[in-house]
């Protein structure tokens, strides 16, 4: 269990809870220090005082505020644990809101908020099922680390969650990183739903959801220790250069979408290639019917040569008779 970070309570109304705040979080990520590459020596960052010069401890440095490069005003830490703001002692909730009402931009880091003994127990309890019940957030204030902050309090697995906030003036306004306005098909916005709904699962599990390059630089580590050669990386996709087909992108993705959830991959074709392949269809179709056409016509013709044939034999065969009853001449 990581250590206590701020003993105090949560206020709300004339309702008190001991509390203590622990990080909800962990931090895995390898982390180096400085050294002199050519003997391998600690790089320190020492803490100098400019009229002395020299070296000062932590006892001797505390806060000061530059009111010019001429004034100063020291601020001691006891100073600032007497403010007089109420949220100096206390978690003060000042107000439920919906949780979907809270922008994630505002949100920031967690921490477990622990009962402080017994006596806390039972209005943590009933703070933690009012705020389950009502399926909202509690907004709040609290002052740590010199400054005034706002939270939000939430329930997870039965223990109530402190998540520091920004306020609502830290947020930048993004309008002018929109981009120009652009048609988008409406078949393009359907596909892109449907690789939403390929790719939407119930939780964050599995081995897709861990940090690579924390084990990557492991493994470098682990070489170089040894002595071994370093891991290779792999060698990136080349770039076509080409245009990307928007439509076709979305189908494929679709397609390896439904293909890693088990379901039929089974791709339509694109309206345009339809389209392609009607026109097509109508051009086999236009030259099969003039294929018909034109065998009909050959067909006409030599019928109708076989029927004259008889015919001029018929009218050359009397003139051969009429020739032979003709009455030869004397001598």
């Amino acid at each position: 269990m990581p250590r206590t970070i701020w003993s105090g309570a949560i206020s709300f109304g004339l309702v008190t809870v001991p509390i203590h705040v622990r990080s909800a979080v962990e931090d895995h990520s390898i982390h180096f220090r400085q050294y002199h590459l050519t003997d391998m020596s600690r790089v320190r960052v020492r803490k100098i005082c400019e009229l002395e010069d020299r070296e000062v401890t932590q006892d001797e440095i505390g806060k000061g505020y530059e009111v010019s490069k001429d004034q100063v005003v020291a601020v001691l830490d006891e100073e600032l644990r007497a403010l007089p703001l109420p949220t100096a002692k206390a978690i003060e909730i000042e107000t439920f809101v919906p949780a979907d009402s809270i922008d994630p931009l505002q949100i920031g880091e967690g921490y477990y908020l622990e009962p402080d003994g017994q006596i806390a127990a039972k209005p943590y309890t009933l703070l933690r099922r009012a705020l389950e019940r009502s399926a909202k957030v509690a907004v709040a204030k609290f002052a740590w680390s010199g400054r005034e902050r706002l939270g939000l309090l939430r329930v997870i697995d039965q223990v109530i969650v402190l998540h520091a906030m920004k306020w609502p003036d830290e947020i930048r306004d993004p309008s002018s990183l929109a981009p120009q306005a652009v048609e988008v098909d409406e078949k393009e916005i359907e596909q892109a739903q449907a690789l939403i709904d390929g790719m939407t699962r119930d939780d964050l599990e599995g081995e897709e959801f861990t940090d690579r390059y924390t084990d990557a630089l492991a493994e470098v580590i682990k070489a170089k220790r040894g002595g071994s050669e370093l891991p290779e990386s792999a060698e990136p996709a080349a770039q076509s250069g080409q245009v990307v087909d928007l439509m076709a992108a979305l189908q494929e993705s679709v397609a390896k979408a439904r293909v890693a959830r088990g379901e039929d991959a089974t791709v339509h074709e694109m309206p345009r290639k339809k389209a392609a392949a009607g026109k097509t269809a109508k051009k086999a179709a236009a030259k099969e019917t003039a294929a018909k056409k034109t065998a009909k016509k050959t067909a006409k013709t030599a019928g109708g040569t076989a029927k004259k044939a008889p015919a001029k034999a018929a009218k050359k065969a009397p003139a051969k008779k009429t020739a032979a009853k003709k009455p030869r001449r004397s001598a």
